[in-house]
């Protein structure tokens, strides 16, 4: 293999492999990149057996070929050279670098010695092409809800299903839950998606990916980002039915504008720290005004308010930090927060024309 890139298209399509590649794996060559001329284009790919990353540039190849080679000290070394172009040679298992006033020999590994990449029928996979922006806002609202324990798998990514002609995206940890609708569609799709393979869809996505394709098979979702290619495993199992958990009315429902309510939450989480992030949401319908009250017991005590819409007198208490979260990936000037009482959940809603999105949150007994 002989062939000559930029240094900055490499170093962007190492950078994007390394993530990927693995770091304690009982198999070393997952540690490696694979490098491998395809038609005019070089491409870098590494796998951890869970999530496969591709990523073609442009090349002006001499000689076909291919080679794995360390994912670490290649990413770094060729990040470190100069912006200029970066020859590349294999012989012997070696790889040759050599760009501007710089040259090294890295060992590599013959490339039929690297997992074979994963592959999903385009003719029979669910396919969507979605809006980079719709999707990075619907990806960032509910990934913020998965769960990361391990005994509970499917809560460990997020659900991608249709349902009522729509594709939503659902998210729960067991403490709160978050609802996305991102597109209308009319086909049948149900897969958890890993909450590590849609934090590595965020990391690759860049300002010149207009469009992303997602496809679907039995086992396996893609992502197609223009030049670059993320395919993940999907999570076995069925998802909880969350919409029992939504309620459809409140009693008490609040309109309030996003900012002072982010405000007044953020002040009152700071005195909530010693007591688990617990503050007390009071709704006044005479006085239309919204007041959060924290304790920290050797420390103080605070009270914040805010003006606000308020239809009846509510009290709750739940976590700060889950509001202050929730309330900044929720759109919209103003939001709707409404509950029933003490113990049951409490919704967060944007007041936006389309209303796509909802947040749950459980109450904590005050």
């Amino acid at each position: 293999m002989e062939l000559t890139v930029t240094q900055e298209n490499l170093t962007r399509a190492l950078g994007a492999a390394s993530r990927v590649a693995g770091t304690k794996t009982q198999l070393p060559i997952l540690s490696n990149i694979l490098l491998r001329t395809d038609g005019t284009r070089l491409m870098v790919a590494a796998t951890n057996l869970e999530i496969a990353s591709t990523q073609h540039i442009g090349a002006k190849i001499v000689n076909e070929g291919a080679i794995t080679v360390p994912s670490r000290l290649i990413t770094e070394f060729v990040a470190s050279l100069p912006k200029t172009s970066v020859t590349l040679k294999v012989k012997d298992n070696k790889l040759h670098l050599e760009a501007e006033g710089y040259s090294s020999t890295i060992n590599g590994t013959v490339a039929d010695d690297f997992p074979e990449l994963p592959t999903i029928n385009d003719k029979t996979a669910v396919s969507y092409a979605i809006d980079t922006a719709a999707l990075k806002q619907a990806i960032t609202q509910t990934i913020l809800t998965t769960s990361s324990d391990s005994t509970r798998p499917v809560l460990t990514g997020v659900y991608w299903h249709s349902y009522n002609g729509g594709l939503y995206l659902a998210a729960t940890d067991g403490y709160r839950l978050s609802e996305k609708r991102l597109v209308a569609t009319k086909s049948d799709v149900a897969a958890i998606i890993p909450t590590t393979t849609l934090q590595e869809v965020l990391r690759t996505l860049s300002d010149d990916v207009t469009e992303v394709e997602v496809l679907f098979d039995e086992s396996q979702v893609r992502f197609r980002l223009n030049d670059a290619e993320i395919t993940s495993r999907l999570i076995d199992g069925n998802f909880p039915d969350y919409r029992q958990l939504i309620p459809a009315s409140s009693e008490t429902v609040i309109t309030i504008a996003r900012s002072e309510f982010a405000q007044i939450t953020k002040v009152a989480g700071l005195f909530a720290r010693e007591s688990g992030g617990s503050v007390t949401i009071t709704a006044n319908s005479d006085k239309n005004r919204l007041s959060l009250h924290s304790v920290a017991s050797e420390l103080g005590e605070n009270t914040s308010e805010a003006e606000a819409e308020v239809n009846t007198d509510g009290q709750v208490t739940i976590n700060s930090r889950y509001l202050t979260e929730a309330l900044a990936v929720t759109e919209g000037n103003e939001v709707t927060f409404r509950f029933s009482g003490k113990l049951s959940p409490c919704v967060l809603e944007s007041n936006t024309a389309d209303n796509d999105y909802q947040h749950v949150i459980m109450p904590l007994k005050s």
